[in-house]
């Protein structure tokens, strides 16, 4: 395994930790307060190319694998947890499928507008019903002459309040379980398909989750992606792919964390010397970095078995959840060495904490990767 980055990678890696700390992090508060990422933030991001970082160059994208893209996450991951997810989701679940299972004229339609950054995308799976339970979906998609039929409702969709494409999987047959779900591309201007309810959540502020609502949603049936019945499996693949990407975005997070944390103990002072000197602080700080850098070791190797298009179903697991419960542990430490101040809303170490308890929950929660590892290891066994 070589981990190594070249120096295209290099330069863009170090372009994007400056776009980071000169055009983000200035804005940190006010996109907490406003719970809003301004016009002026998105344009820069599009002028820089974040938003095809997982499209090819063929269609306008930057073409990086996925060892050079998680090393690009890294440093994104080192700001407002807000704008993380409204990229990550984007150039993650909300493009993957699109350029992994869609065919040469869905591409050249989509991808090139995906990759500037003038049409975000967005993944629909999860319903009311159908959480955890993926292959419990309610929404149906009825072939009708030359287009699908659906209807429905879709709930937790990242990106949906400004996403413009999205992957929507549906139940074309009832009688095939998993078998007869299908995915489909749909855009925002489809009659028949409505953006409902804008949840109010705990953390991630500027990053919008909504309702999807499908009232006779006409689909035409070129926009079938993949293959018909295939849906829940395009559903696994983009979630597994996707789980690197989110390893990384928690992998920044903690490095930043870690930073302020040392920052703080340093300059900090209790009982005539720096907190850092007292061995309680020492410990905490000490777990962290070691955890930090075991998850990048983690991180790196399932990219790398990313790139070699190799079988990471059960890897991929195990890594979305380590990455989110370091995250959440580095975060619970850092409110910990700040004290007080680490439970202010003045201070961003408030806001991370608040902000890494969701990546124990979203695109599958630890319970069900740890399902999902087991599963894995009974087929090995067993074989």
């Amino acid at each position: 395994m070589d981990f190594r980055l070249d120096e295209d990678i290099l330069l863009l890696k170090e372009n994007i930790r400056q776009f980071i700390e000169e055009e983000i992090e200035p804005y940190s508060m006010q996109i907490e307060e406003d719970d809003h990422i301004p016009e002026s933030i998105i344009k820069l991001s599009k002028e820089i190319g974040l938003f095809g970082l997982s499209i090819p160059e063929q269609y306008g994208g930057l073409g990086i694998g996925m060892v050079g893209k998680c090393a690009l996450y890294e440093e994104i991951g080192k700001t407002h947890n807000g704008y993380t997810t409204l990229i990550g989701a984007h150039t993650g679940i909300g493009t993957v499928g699109i350029v992994e299972m869609g065919n040469e004229m869905q591409k050249q339609k989509y991808l090139p507008d995906m990759a500037s950054g003038n049409k975000i995308g967005a993944f629909a799976l999860t319903e009311p019903a159908a959480g955890s339970h993926a292959t419990n979906l309610k929404m149906t998609a009825v072939k009708r002459g030359d287009k699908y039929i659906l209807n429905g409702t879709k709930h937790y969709i990242t990106n949906a309040d400004v996403a413009d494409i999205f992957t929507v999987m549906a139940v074309t047959d009832k009688g095939k379980g998993a078998k007869g779900i299908t995915s489909f591309i749909v855009e925002k201007g489809f009659p028949g398909f409505q953006i409902g309810s804008i949840e109010r959540k705990m953390g991630l502020r500027g990053s919008h989750s909504a309702e999807l609502v499908f009232e006779d949603c006409e689909v035409p049936v070129e926009n079938v992606l993949g293959e018909v019945g295939k849906g829940y499996v395009n559903a696994l693949k983009i979630l597994a792919n996707g789980r690197a990407g989110l390893a990384a975005r928690n992998l920044g997070s903690c490095q930043y964390l870690l930073d302020l944390s040392i920052h703080y103990a340093t300059e900090r002072e209790q009982f005539d010397v720096p907190i850092i000197d007292h061995q309680a602080v020492s410990h905490m700080i000490a777990e962290m970095a070691m955890e930090i850098e075991a998850l990048r070791s983690f991180t790196y190797r399932v990219a790398w078995m990313v790139d070699q298009k190799a079988k990471i179903i059960k890897e991929a697991a195990m890594l979305k959840l380590y990455g989110s419960e370091v995250y959440n542990r580095v975060a619970d430490r850092a409110v910990q060495i700040h004290g007080g101040m680490g439970y202010m809303k003045d201070y961003p170490v408030e806001r991370f904490y608040r902000d890494a308890r969701i990546t124990r929950i979203y695109e599958g929660t630890s319970e069900i990767q740890k399902n999902i590892i087991t599963g894995q290891l009974k087929k090995n066994y067993q074989k």
